[in-house]
C-alpha cells in the first residue's frame, strides 16, 4: 500500500510498506508504475467504449455529427443552375456569402448524386 507521507507528492516521497520508493530505479517502484500504467490503459479503453456506444445510439436518434452544411439543398440546387448557365463559381460564392471552394464542394456532391 502507498502514501504519501506529507500532504502533496511533490513536498515528499512516496512511501509503500513504510520504506521510500523511489520509482524509476527500484523493482518495487517499477511495479508501482507498471499497475498504475494498467489501471490507465484499463480505463482508456472503458472511456472509448462507452464513446462508441454512446456515438451509436446518438446516430440511431438522428444526431448529425460534425459542422452544420453552409449551404441548405435548395441553395445548392440554384447555385449548380447558375453555374450551368454560365456564372462564375466566384460570383455564386458571393450570392451566398461563402468562399468559392464551398461552392465547387457542394456541386461536386450534388453531380455525383444525379
Amino acid at each position: 500500500m502507498c502514501r504519501a507521507v506529507s500532504p502533496g507528492l511533490a513536498n515528499g516521497p512516496l512511501m509503500a510498506s513504510g520504506s521510500p520508493v523511489d520509482f524509476p530505479t527500484t523493482p518495487a517502484g517499477r511495479m508501482v508504475l507498471t499497475v498504475f500504467a494498467g489501471l490507465a490503459e484499463f480505463e482508456r479503453e472503458l472511456i472509448r467504449e462507452r464513446t462508441g456506444t454512446g456515438r451509436i445510439a446518438a446516430m440511431k436518434r438522428g444526431v448529425r455529427f460534425g459542422r452544420p452544411a453552409s449551404l441548405s439543398g435548395e441553395q445548392t440546387t440554384l447555385a449548380r443552375r447558375w453555374l450551368d448557365e454560365g456564372k462564375s463559381a466566384r460570383e455564386v460564392a458571393k450570392t451566398f456569402g461563402v468562399h468559392k471552394a464551398t461552392i465547387y464542394r457542394a456541386t461536386a456532391q450534388t453531380s455525383q448524386l444525379d
